[in-house]
């Protein structure tokens, strides 16, 4: 990890020439609360009760070092960071004696000297929504007075709340410690308080440490290190319009699913399987199309209309009436796909053809039915995302529906066969998808079968009849083995398995643990198997046959 240093220091040192801090705009807001703010400073009362010489630790910050003269952007540690400064200004504005007024003023802000040829700044600056406000109320002498008692109307971010919130009660609290506690304070903060800084020049080894020391808060994302840099290439006047864009861009998703989001994107620009790491792809192959004159363009062309087709995608919330309904059933269908690779071509669709209803369902049939033969032969992510990329590269070429990735060849076509036709129950990411999938076309009612909150996959003829049952007369030992686990024996149901209930005997099964409490199946591919008196290997083998008849005539596998 290249020019990784670490070290503990006292706090007089941080917040000193040495050190200047900036708060990165992909950086979370300020956030905590009253709580965590009086529950520091419960903390340092408890260590100065004390009353040893014992170092005190507060943590560890992390940071990115940009060399000699330059701020360090503050990866992990803001939250503590920005307390301190909070904690000191209030020492500062209650204090009687002006020496220590000075001395904690300096701390934060630093004064400047002629001689030395500096200038008066702040340690730490935050994010440019709240950096003046965090100047002007806080790290201005004097300030926090008129800060406690500031109405809302003033407050235009959640992190500015937070901040008056939290100057007002540690000001209440300090307030009533009498003036030597808060000198003895002061003392103990300057001399004996320390925090671990770890610095790197790296901003993916910062990431990396981040995650490891961070391991409980929200981790820094790639994401949020590409909105540092599209932001911070927007015009100034810009700035806070265009983060709000995309600070609600990623509200409407979560901070999960607006991650991976970048992923798919980067995908469907590169067209091909990722071989680095996203932050350097990403740079590479998408932002540097935008960058650094055009990160308004980014928002507006890329991030925004990618992120709204990702909503439709997860929530398949589309219009729910006869042109879109179609388009919500396939986007059902193809989520209980084992993988995502599938996404980057779809978010293609809903992007560019968002406006068309019949194209999108039909591209979405189409890569369906691709995606489910990779999913049946088992093909593994290598060879998937050389698919889909082909498919990206000729639907950038305009191929459109028309694009040969979409077709499968004769030897893929027999592979889906043979896979559809095998011991199907025993690969489980498969047969539930398959029995869905039937569920779906014998119901008629397309989505329907999606919408149970749980769903299990069946034997009819159980699995391990035991040797006085009648499925050992009904079946040989050799049939058995043949029909057990293959699609003429398997239903669907929407409780949880039942191992004993499992080994009835078909009538017992149709009765009492195939139907609902109102007697009927919940699964139009389980009442079939209700409408048969007797369960044999000829009712198997007919049914077994009939529903390939249909998976192939669905999937066109001719």
């Amino acid at each position: 990890m290249k020019d990784l240093t670490a070290g503990e220091f006292v706090l007089r040192k941080i917040f000193s020439s040495d050190y200047e801090f900036v708060i990165p705009e992909y950086q979370r807001p300020y956030a905590w609360e009253k709580e965590q703010a009086l529950q520091l400073l419960d903390d340092l009362g408890g260590a100065l009760e004390r009353d040893t010489d014992e170092p005190y630790f507060l943590g560890s910050i992390v940071l990115v070092n940009h060399g000699a003269g330059a701020p360090a952007d503050v990866i992990d540690g803001q939250q503590r960071l920005t307390t301190l400064v909070i904690l000191f200004a209030v020492l500062r504005d209650l204090t009687d004696n002006p020496q220590l007024e000075s001395e904690l003023a300096s701390l934060v802000v630093e004064p400047g000297q002629i001689l030395a040829g500096t200038r008066e700044q702040p340690r730490l600056t935050l994010r440019k929504r709240d950096a003046v406000f965090f100047s002007d109320r806080v790290q201005t002498r004097g300030a926090t007075m008129d800060l406690v008692v500031l109405d809302d109307a003033h407050l235009k971010t959640d992190a500015q709340r937070a901040i008056r919130d939290n100057t007002a009660a540690l000001h209440r609290r300090l307030a009533d410690w009498p003036e030597g506690k808060r000198q003895r304070l002061a003392a103990m903060l300057g001399a004996r308080t320390f925090l671990v800084v770890v610095s790197t020049p790296d901003l993916n080894s910062a990431h990396r440490i981040f995650s490891v020391m961070n391991a409980r808060g929200l981790d820094l994302t790639p994401a949020d290190i590409f909105k540092s840099k599209v932001i911070g290439s927007v015009d100034e006047h810009k700035v806070t319009e265009y983060a709000d864009k995309w600070e609600q861009e990623e509200v409407d998703l979560g901070r999960d699913a607006f991650a991976g989001l970048f992923g798919h994107i980067r995908m469907i620009f590169m067209k091909e399987r990722a071989s680095k790491v996203l932050l350097q792809e990403f740079d590479e192959h998408v932002l540097s199309q935008y960058l650094p004159l055009r990160g308004d363009a980014f928002v507006d062309d890329v991030l925004i209309p990618y992120s709204d087709a990702y909503e439709h995608l997860l929530t398949q919330n589309y219009p729910d009436d006869p042109s879109w309904a179609p388009v919500n059933n396939w986007l059902r269908r193809l989520m209980q796909i084992d993988n995502d690779n599938w996404q980057a071509p779809a978010l293609w669709a809903l992007k560019e053809h968002g406006n068309d209803p019949q194209f999108v369902a039909d591209f979405l049939a189409k890569l369906e039915r691709l995606a489910a033969s990779m999913l049946l032969r088992r093909v593994y992510a290598t060879p998937r995302g050389l698919r889909y990329g082909d498919l990206l590269k000729q639907l950038e070429k305009g191929d459109g529906l028309s694009a040969a990735a979409f077709d499968l060849t004769a030897t893929e076509v027999a592979a889906t066969k043979d896979s559809l036709a095998g011991q199907l129950y025993l690969v489980a990411p498969v047969r539930k998808y398959v029995l869905l999938r039937l569920d779906d076309l014998i119901a008629n009612q397309p989505g329907v079968s999606y919408q149970h909150k749980m769903i299990t996959v069946e034997h009819v003829l159980p699995q391990n009849p035991s040797n006085n049952s009648g499925w050992k007369q009904t079946f040989t030992d050799e049939q058995r083995l043949h029909w057990t686990h293959r699609l003429g024996n398997l239903v669907l149901l929407n409780r949880a398995k039942n191992s004993q209930a499992n080994n009835f005997d078909f009538a017992k099964k149709k009765s009492g643990y195939f139907t609902s409490p109102t007697g009927s199946a919940v699964f139009a591919l389980t009442t079939q198997v209700l409408t048969h008196d007797e369960w044999t290997p000829l009712v198997v083998e007919n049914r077994h046959a009939e529903l390939l008849e249909i998976l192939h005539r669905e999937w066109n596998l001719v």
